[in-house]
């Protein structure tokens, strides 16, 4: 009984993630069983690119809503300090976690890692690892000083690999050099000078946890300037679908207030069937000119009664 509730202990303490280091493939498919698409090869989901373009202009709001609606209330963590606050950063998680240092499971670590052929010091392991379109997120547990998970060196590598930026709950360091990469973005807790030392690589594309919210491989990550949303990939596309047919719809009840057809009462209410039809006619007329590709827009349309 006691060996039984040591070992649930150490679980709730990450130690099952130190011994695996990585998920079994049968174990990430476990975890993600909503998602029915493609794979990667270790079994993290890969949410198509074309969602993932789409992504960028959904609101934190309107991806939150969504979200919500689903039952899904530990998906936001804000509190960043961004290199930009008009550089988005979307695209798929790529998992890592640290904690404080133990040299005798840190040496043990690195010893795995060079048998399984792995290069130079753990906190590369995840950047080697990186994909186009993914986002590395790191839970470095808030640490700031020697916390600095990458500097403008390990920027340039991860942009170059991944063509996107990263979420740390842990700090970085050569915030010059790293503002010099374009279209790189680092969403992170703090600056600071020092080097990392006194954390060691515990995870590695395992479930994490960024402040509130619980990250899985493969999360759809949507970071702007009020905060970050992880949305499971199962989800991505009714994120991406429901906010375009709100931003529409704001379009056409903005435009038809300027031209005086309707009042504010008929539009910031529910619309009667009229306007609907209306609406659905405004679509097919603008259908090249709206910001949602034209075939999306023709699934919608298919998709109304009028």
């Amino acid at each position: 009984m006691r060996k039984v509730f040591i070992a649930i202990i150490l679980c709730s303490l990450g130690f099952t993630q130190m011994h695996s280091q990585t998920m079994s493939r049968d174990e990430m498919i476990f975890l993600t069983s909503k998602w029915e698409g493609e794979r990667f090869e270790d079994g993290r989901p890969k949410v198509d690119e074309s969602i993932l373009e789409r992504m960028k202009s959904v609101t934190i709001e309107e991806a939150w809503g969504v979200l919500r609606g689903e039952g899904y209330h530990n998906v936001f963590e804000g509190g960043w300090k961004p290199i930009h606050d008009d550089v988005p950063v979307v695209g798929r998680a790529l998992t890592a976690q640290y904690m404080p240092l133990r040299p005798d499971v840190d040496d043990q670590i690195k010893a795995r890692g060079e048998k399984d052929g792995r290069i130079g010091s753990p906190n590369s392991w995840p950047i080697d690892m990186l994909t186009q379109g993914d986002v590395y997120v790191a839970d470095g547990y808030g640490k700031i000083v020697d916390g600095t998970l990458i500097g403008d060196n390990l920027g340039n590598s991860i942009y170059a690999k991944s063509g996107n930026g990263v979420v740390f709950d842990a700090s970085s360091r050569d915030l010059e050099g790293l503002s010099d990469i374009e279209g790189f973005n680092a969403f992170v807790r703090d600056w600071h000078p020092s080097y990392l030392t006194g954390s060691m690589l515990s995870g590695l594309n395992v479930p994490i946890r960024i402040g509130a919210a619980t990250v899985l491989p493969g999360d759809v990550v949507l970071a702007k300037r009020e905060g970050v949303v992880f949305i499971p990939a199962h989800l991505a596309e009714k994120v991406v679908t429901t906010s375009e047919v709100v931003r529409l719809r704001d379009m056409f009840g903005i435009t038809r207030l300027k031209e005086g057809k309707y009042t504010p009462g008929q539009i910031d209410t529910r619309w009667t069937d009229e306007i609907e039809k209306d609406f659905s006619q405004w679509l097919r007329d603008h259908i090249d000119e709206l910001p949602v590709p034209a075939a999306e827009i023709q699934k919608l349309l298919e998709n109304r009664t009028w």
